[in-house]
């Protein structure tokens, strides 16, 4: 199809443009003779790598749960003890904490192609260090193995909402980020089924030993198939940006970007953090739980490790069912606040359910909770991320993701010893009653969110503006009809300037086209 003013359309994968103005084409100014907007484009290779990034996170998913899910086996395989065991679940919480700003910055300075190469170099560093792991005695060189996949994570878990950004047009970018974290959770789904399958739990350490590795090197052998895709397929950012946001991010110099500032305003932003505290709650909720399936199930129903898995499964999958449907939801309703209020509080109902009813010996009827809760629980994940967008725009979304899953570490990190603990004294039901007065603090503060989206306004308002330039142009050749040609100049930079002031810029400047460049406020998308 051609090219598209305003309204982006999908085309074939370009090749890439050697023309120095194709890039600058995005950022000019309307003048009194033609007034385009920015010409804008969606490309057929974004759903590529969409899926690569997708499979990528759930080969990194997939490594944080395989122990835990197994981890009466681990246990007597390595002869350590159950928090040991739990730590390597917890790695992955713990090493986020101090590399996502790093890695954030990383991701700011560098873009989507070098976060990606480094994450899957260091999910090939994981996976084939585990290989070597295969004995007793060696259960740091296994933990070695998986602080390198966790450091991995902290690459990957933030770059949904950006990757959306970038390359999908404005009515997908939940979609396509429900699609990314589609494949976190898909790892997650796979790490609950498959281990149990590939390990049985057997008496012979031997044996025991050539099951495990098994295991090992079909992780290993399937990132490093997917190291491979990444270098030859992933590429940074079309050349044509997707949506009028993404034209007005590629105005704004690289130079002209502080991350410490952007940190500062995000950390000033109410509504943003009272979200970020929240969603922390309901993930580390979510992280508790996964880790610790194993024990409950196995404490209600000894010898059931399979099933124990398959109920994580189960979790799992009615939870991409929930962020597929919750991702195009938001891209038809543009509801953000309400949706994530009402998921936030049917994942309380559904944690209450499962809680109550885990010990009535019945295993379909855990199935059934555990597949309400999960629907509703990891349903929320792309929830927070684009909700956290359109409350922080024009920030970077890398640094919004990252704040978010900074706090979900953090409180997955509590939630799993504290729960841990307390079912070690007291069961199973007051540990998960634990974790729903915090699912209960969290939905009381979403509702006290003030929802302010700013991405979307960001988009209606450049719309109207095109609108307004094209009849101050029409009206310029056309003298006592309309506003000169100087004054659709005004017009178009005037209203731009005072949406990106409301965006936390400060210039002032008279508004001219030479001046333009200067009134791009000093943050990055």
């Amino acid at each position: 199809m051609g090219d598209s003013v305003m309204n982006a359309q999908e085309v074939d994968p370009p090749v890439e443009s050697k023309d120095p103005n194709v890039g600058a084409q995005s950022c000019s100014i309307p003048n009194g003779e033609s007034g385009p907007a920015p010409t804008t484009r969606v490309y057929g290779k974004r759903w590529a790598i969409v899926f690569l990034f997708s499979a990528y996170s759930l080969s990194n998913a997939y490594q944080w749960i395989q122990y835990g899910i197994i981890s009466n086996i681990i246990v007597k395989f390595y002869q350590v003890d159950y928090f040991a065991v739990d730590w390597l679940s917890m790695i992955y919480m713990l090493t986020y904490i101090p590399f996502i700003f790093p890695v954030t910055w990383l991701l700011d300075q560098k873009g989507l192609r070098v976060t990606a190469l480094l994450a899957n170099a260091l999910n090939c560093v994981g996976t084939w260090t585990k290989v070597a792991s295969v004995r007793p005695g060696l259960f740091w060189v296994t933990m070695l193995g998986q602080f390198a996949s966790s450091l991995a994570q902290v690459f990957i878990l933030g770059m949904p909402s950006r990757l959306a950004s970038v390359w999908f047009g404005a009515h997908e970018v939940s979609t396509a980020c429900s699609i990314g974290v589609f494949g976190n959770q898909m790892g997650i789904a796979i790490g609950f089924l498959i281990p149990p399958i590939l390990v049985p739990n057997v008496d012979d350490v031997e044996e025991l030993a050539h099951y495990i590795k098994i295991m090992f090197y079909i992780s290993a052998g399937v990132a490093t198939i997917i190291f491979i895709l990444v270098v030859i397929v992933f590429q940074e950012k079309p050349e044509l940006p997707p949506t009028q946001a993404q034209a007005q991010a590629r105005c704004i110099p690289p130079e002209s970007y502080s991350y410490l500032a952007s940190i500062q305003r995000l950390l000033r932003n109410k509504p943003f953090m009272l979200l970020v505290i929240s969603y922390g709650l309901n993930v580390g909720c979510f992280y508790a739980v996964s880790t610790l399936l194993n024990r409950m199930i196995i404490e209600h129903y000894p010898g059931e490790e399979m099933n124990a898995g398959r109920i994580g499964l189960t979790i799992v999958i009615a939870g991409m069912v929930g962020s597929l449907i919750c991702g195009i939801w938001l891209d038809k309703t543009k509801t953000y606040k309400q949706t994530t209020l009402a998921v936030y509080v049917l994942s309380l109902i559904g944690m209450l359910v499962y809680a109550s009813t885990l010990n009535l010996g019945h295993l379909w009827v855990v199935f059934v909770t555990a597949g309400v809760l999960g629907f509703f629980m990891t349903g929320y994940l792309p929830l927070g991320f684009e909700f956290a967008v359109e409350l922080t725009y024009p920030e970077s979304e890398g640094t919004s993701s990252g704040l978010l899953n900074c706090s979900a570490q953090i409180f997955g990190i509590i939630f799993t010893i504290a729960q841990g603990k307390i079912i070690d004294k007291w069961g199973t039901l007051s540990g998960n009653i634990f974790l729903c007065i915090f699912l209960l603090i969290g939905a009381v503060m979403t509702g006290f969110i003030k929802s302010d989206l700013r991405r979307q306004k960001a988009n209606q308002q450049t719309a109207g503006q095109s609108v307004s330039v094209s009849k101050s142009a029409t009206a310029s050749s056309h003298p006592g009809r309309g506003i000169a040609a100087p004054d659709a100049i005004f017009v178009f930079c005037a209203a731009a300037r005072m949406n990106e002031c409301r965006l936390n810029c400060t210039a002032l400047s008279p508004c001219s086209e030479q001046t333009w460049p200067s009134l791009c406020p000093a943050t990055s998308f």
